[in-house]
């Protein structure tokens, strides 16, 4: 090894200056080089982790069961998005037959689950099984039925058929004929008259 080294030394002696300056850095490449070619590859932790793909679904909020009864193609039961509207339910149960009275609906109003939407033929009338009253119950469900309807009943005028139906929309429906006391303009001698005429 020593002999080795003389000799390396005797013959690097032989070399100007410029030669010697490029031997070393030929030497001093190979060392670096050698040592990147035989390092372990390492990444950064993570580096190459793929994309996070965030779990698919809906926004938690349960469906609408809603009953079609009446002028329809196909009463029954439907299943409907949050937010749908008495129209959306009368257009899932096949649509109005010729003769529904549509205009004693307000198309427009917001459904609530468990909800029952008769559809009237023309010609029937509150309290004889169409319309927006129990069959046989001759009261008007305060949660379908439309502004006509609500005239009907005594001490109900344009406007304030109107401020239920805008009390209605804004709230979903009732939740109890008494929740009718809420509305402007019915007091509680008001409602004395209109509870044993009205349901939900």
């Amino acid at each position: 090894m020593l002999e080795k080294l003389t000799s390396f030394l005797d013959w690097a002696s032989g070399l100007s200056y410029r030669q010697l300056a490029l031997v070393l850095v030929l030497l001093l490449a190979l060392g670096v080089g050698g040592y990147l070619l035989l390092r372990p590859a390492s990444h950064p932790e993570g580096s190459f982790l793929p994309a996070r793909e965030e779990p698919e679904g809906g926004t938690g909020e349960a469906r609408l069961v809603v009953h079609v009864a009446g002028a329809v193609v196909h009463p029954g039961v439907v299943i409907l998005d949050p937010g749908a509207r008495v129209m959306d339910a009368v257009q899932q149960a096949g649509g109005p037959l010729p003769d529904a009275e549509l205009d004693s609906l307000n198309l427009a109003q917001p459904v609530s689950d468990g909800q029952k939407i008769t559809v009237p033929r023309k010609g029937e009338s509150v309290g004889n099984g169409g319309g927006n009253a129990s069959p046989g119950s001759g009261k008007v469900n305060i949660n379908t039925a439309g502004k006509e309807e609500l005239e009907r009943l005594p001490g109900i005028g344009p406007t304030l058929a109107q401020r239920i139906l805008d009390y209605r929309e804004a709230h979903g429906g009732f939740r109890s004929v008494e929740e009718l006391r809420k509305v402007s303009g019915i007091g509680p001698k008001k409602f004395e008259e209109l509870k044993g005429l009205v349901e939900i």
